[in-house]
This record gives structure tokens, C-alpha cells and sequence, in this order.
């Protein structure tokens, strides 16, 4: 089972994406509908919601007047929260058990409108943000649900920014043009990314990479798409990490490099480490089968677990390391000699660029024939930190 996180903001066009994907096949949960279904009359839900509002916000049949509430709440960021806390809890209730009763190699898209509003964000091996620009979604809301100009941007204004959407989104569906288009977009990232990321997930199978290395320029969105893997793999260690770190090339600013994250998490023990390994599914990576370790520059040999990535559209490496391990300093101070030494950065690189041109039968001898300078860069690294007074932050 893969869960899928779809947001967007009002008249973004979320729910056609999230028809089209239950045509597809996925088994899609409505939040705004449970949002419903929770504060039905007869429901706790509907009880605790009068006790804390009144009887005001009832009609005459009982049922919740749903412009009553809307009216009481929509300027009043105290009650929305007291709302809320009501609410979100019975929402995530049910929802919790409709995703019990999918079938086992369900692709569950949940349908969540304030998703990135209210941190959900982490829970979700992938989020789905549906954008469309804002005058799009003002006429929208004008000509189609009849709302005036300026009720609508209230509305608008009243919910995440584009840039807090962008930050939270794995796949960004811009709906601001042609809806075949759209429809189009939808049905590729379900067949290319959402389908075999759920079956590589179920087979705890690591989604294929390229047999040979591919340099690409550096991307200023590695930093960003890895904290959201790193916030998730925090949700899932559950204080059992120390530390978590994007670490790597991708790691270091204008340093060209595969198109892979690499995550170094630190927990007290291999024990805990390996243990945390099997849980990552939750958040999309799986477990290889074999032993891994490292060798330290020391000529110290440490096991290590390792996580990998099902979804076949982001390569992820997580390396959890023991905390009695030297290498998880070493890989944290040399992402940070590289970030300080630009000269260093592009010595990496050129190398990199020279192994890359010829033939390997394995990333692994080319990451090999690497070694010989990340040992020198750590011999340099260390001196520096000497001098520096460098910290592991």
C-alpha cells in the first residue's frame, strides 16, 4: 500500500485530480466528506461542537447550520483553532480506518485541502500539491461557485501560501491552463510513479537506478526535497535519532553530482539502527537485503542499516550510522569542509566528471575510485576543523 498526500488551495481544481485518480484505480479518501460525515447530526462529533459554540449554530432540525458556524469562526483565528481541535481529531479517526480497509496493494490518495495548514505534511511518503495562479482561481471561484470577489479572496488569503505549498509538494500539478492537459499530467504520474511506487514498496523492492554513473548540474531544490525526507524519517525514528543530516554532494551548494539524497541518521546503537531501517517503509524507502558497513578513514570497519527508495522518481540513500561510529562525523565534516572551500568543491567535481566519462561495471567502483580523494579531503577537513574550532553543530 502506498498513502498519497493531495492538497491545494480552493479553486486549484483538487477535486477533478482526485476524480481522475480514483478513475485510475486509487482508493480516495475525502477529508472535507469525513470532515463531514464526523459532525453528522447524532454524532459526538455535533455534540461537542454545540457545546463549544452554542445551540446558535444548529437549525431547527438539529443538524449543524454549517453558514452559522462558518460566520462565527472564519475571522476568529481563537475559535477556528478551538474548532479544529475538535474536528481534526475525529477526521484523522476515520480516516484512519478507511486506510485499514483498503486493499493491501491500494494506491490510498487522501484528499486533504489544509494538509500543509495543518502539518501534515510528514505523514505522507508523497504529497501531491495541485497549484493553479491566483487569478485563475478567483475567476473560478466567481463564475463557477458564485462567490463574490471579495469572499473569495478571503478565502484564498485565508489558506498556505503558494511558496509553503511548493515546500510540502513531491509532484506539483499546475492547473492553471488546459484541463486535458491537467487530466493528462495526472494519468502519466499515476502510471509512471504512483503504480510502481506502491508495488516496489509492497515487494520491499529498491526502485531501479541507472547503471551508470550521471553527473547533473547542482539543483538549488536538493536542499529543500531533503528536508522533507529528513522531517519524515524524524517522524518515524520517533526521538530514537540524535541527529539527522543531509549529507553527500547534494549536500553541498554548486557542486554537481548524481541526482541522489543521501540522509545520515545517528541512533544510539546497530541495533536501533537496523530496527529503524524496517520502519522507513512508512515513509517510502525500503530495506536491501545483504549486510552494509563502512570503512572508516581510520581503516575501522562499522555496520551501518540502510534505507533505499522505492518511488522510481527520487533516489534516496539513508544511512543509519551508530553514534560510536566515526563515520557519521566524517560525512558531516566533509559536507561542511566542501561548503567552505569552494576550490576543494570544484577539485570533487572536475574528478567526478573524469570518472564519469569512462566505463565502470558498477556505481559502487565508481564510488570506489573516488575514495583516494574524499581520504585526502578529510585529511584536510581534519586539519581545518583544528584550526577552525569546527563543531559537529
Amino acid at each position: 500500500m502506498l498513502r498519497v498526500g493531495l492538497t491545494g488551495g480552493i479553486g486549484s481544481g483538487k477535486s477533478m485530480v482526485a476524480a481522475r485518480l480514483a478513475q485510475c484505480g486509487a482508493w480516495v479518501i475525502d477529508s472535507d466528506r469525513v470532515a463531514r460525515e464526523v459532525i453528522e447530526p447524532g454524532t459526538a462529533g455535533l455534540r461537542a461542537v454545540a457545546e463549544e459554540f452554542g445551540a446558535e449554530i444548529l437549525a431547527e432540525d438539529g443538524a449543524l447550520n454549517r453558514a452559522a458556524l462558518a460566520a462565527r469562526v472564519f475571522n476568529d483565528a481563537d475559535a477556528r483553532g478551538r474548532l479544529n481541535a475538535i474536528v481534526h481529531p475525529l477526521v484523522a479517526a476515520r480516516s484512519a480506518e478507511l486506510v485499514a480497509v483498503a486493499p493491501p496493494d491500494a494506491v490510498v490518495v487522501q484528499d486533504v485541502p489544509l494538509l500543509v495548514e495543518a502539518g501534515m505534511v510528514a505523514g505522507f511518503p508523497l504529497v501531491v500539491v495541485v497549484h493553479a495562479d491566483t487569478d485563475v482561481r478567483l475567476r473560478r471561484l466567481v463564475e463557477r461557485r458564485g462567490m463574490a470577489g471579495s469572499d473569495a479572496a478571503a478565502r484564498i488569503a485565508a489558506q498556505a501560501t503558494d511558496a509553503q505549498r511548493r515546500a510540502a509538494a513531491d509532484v506539483w500539478l499546475d492547473n492553471s491552463g488546459c484541463r486535458e492537459d491537467t487530466l493528462a499530467a495526472v494519468d502519466r504520474l499515476w502510471a509512471r510513479r504512483l503504480v510502481p511506487f506502491e508495488d516496489n514498496l509492497r515487494h520491499s523492492h529498491p526502485a531501479p537506478r541507472a547503471a551508470a554513473p550521471v553527473l547533473v548540474a547542482s539543483d538549488d531544490s536538493w536542499s529543500p526535497q531533503a528536508q522533507r525526507m529528513i522531517t519524515r524519517v524524524e517522524g518515524v525514528a520517533a526521538g530514537r535519532a540524535l541527529r539527522v543530516d543531509h549529507i553527500g554532494s547534494t549536500s553541498v551548494p554548486g557542486l554537481d553530482a548524481k541526482d541522489v539524497l543521501d540522509v545520515q541518521v545517528v541512533v544510539a546503537d546497530i541495533e536501533v539502527a537496523r530496527r529503524l531501517s524496517a520502519e522507513l517503509s512508512a515513509v517510502g524507502l525500503v530495506k536491501p537485503a545483504g549486510r552494509w558497513w563502512d570503512n572508516a578513514r581510520d581503516g575501522t570497519t562499522w555496520d551501518k542499516a540502510y534505507g533505499t527508495n522505492a518511488d522510481p522518481a527520487r533516489d534516496v540513500n539513508c544511512h543509519i550510522r551508530p553514534a560510536g561510529s566515526p563515520t557519521w562525523r566524517e560525512a558531516v565534516l566533509l559536507r561542511d569542509w566542501l561548503r567552505a572551500h569552494p576550490d576543494g568543491a570544484r577539485e570533487y567535481a572536475e574528478l567526478k566528471h573524469r570518472l564519469a566519462a569512462r566505463q565502470w561495471d558498477s556505481i559502487d567502483a565508481y564510488a570506489s575510485a573516488k575514495t583516494p580523494f574524499v581520504y585526502s579531503a578529510l585529511d584536510r577537513a581534519q586539519r581545518w576543523a583544528a584550526r577552525t574550532g569546527w563543531l559537529v553543530a
